[in-house]
């Protein structure tokens, strides 16, 4: 065999090598590539996993429950739903305890500051009505408790003379400092200017009766002197006192008054 033809199978048998080499090295590269997805496959399905415990409501954990994950999808699931009831335990019973001992009790209960007394009326009450020589042109009411539990008079007489279709105002200034309170047998008082002292005032008449209207309840009908009680635009009422001299003291605009004339 010449030189010449051995050179020609050499330069064959190595471009076939090549051919080879290049061939080889074309299938890694696909199997490079192909093993690209399949590597970042994982992490796809780490990511997927972990998305329900991220977009579930359920990462925020209170603290000293562990700092495990879990990245499997049954896992994340199993915790979260643990993780669920639990909180929603711990919610309602902190809740309910809180409404429990807290505003809830106290709106449901409030602290009790003392049973009022009954409004005083005319149906434990007796009313009498006494004209007073001093001071001139007044009226005496008196209320006396004829119960047997204490009562409260309060506000001021609601005086009706005679036909008149109105009654008469109510002296603010004499409104007491505290709610007259009448145990049994005890009296409140309250005084009536009927008309001016000096005659001033005008549209004046002769009442014969009288009621009486208390806050609330029944009123009553204290009687007049046979002859009547003369009444002018000047009629004003007190507020209930406790005291007679507060009452007619009061009333008069000037110091204690004297007793009730007989």
């Amino acid at each position: 065999m010449s030189a010449r033809t051995t050179r020609t199978r050499l330069l064959a048998a190595t471009t076939v090598a090549l051919a080879a080499l290049a061939l080889s090295a074309c299938d890694n590269g696909k199997g490079v590539r192909s093993e690209g997805p399949g590597q970042s496959s994982p992490a796809a399905s780490t990511s997927q996993s972990a998305a329900p415990t991220a977009g579930g409501g359920t990462t925020a954990k209170p603290a000293g429950t562990g700092t495990s994950t879990g990245t499997g999808g049954s896992a994340g699931r199993s915790h979260a739903k643990e993780n669920g009831s639990g909180t929603g335990s711990t919610g309602g019973s902190t809740g309910g305890s809180a409404g429990k001992n807290g505003t809830g009790s106290k709106g449901g209960s409030p602290a009790r500051t003392g049973s009022r007394n009954v409004a005083c009326d005319g149906s434990d009450t007796k009313t009498t009505a006494t004209v007073v020589s001093r001071p001139l042109n007044h009226l005496l009411l008196t209320v006396t408790n004829t119960g047997t539990r204490n009562c409260d008079l309060t506000g001021y007489p609601i005086a009706r003379f005679g036909e008149a279709q109105s009654v008469p105002p109510v002296a603010e200034e004499t409104h007491p400092q505290a709610v007259v309170t009448l145990a049994p047998g005890e009296s409140g008082y309250a005084g009536v200017l009927l008309s001016a002292a000096d005659g001033s005032g005008g549209n004046g008449y002769t009442a014969k009766t009288l009621e009486i209207g208390f806050d609330k309840g029944r009123g009553a009908t204290p009687a007049l002197p046979a002859k009547g009680v003369y009444v002018d635009d000047r009629l004003t009422v007190t507020y209930w006192q406790q005291s007679l001299d507060d009452a007619l003291g009061v009333s008069a605009g000037r110091g204690p008054p004297r007793s009730p004339s007989t």
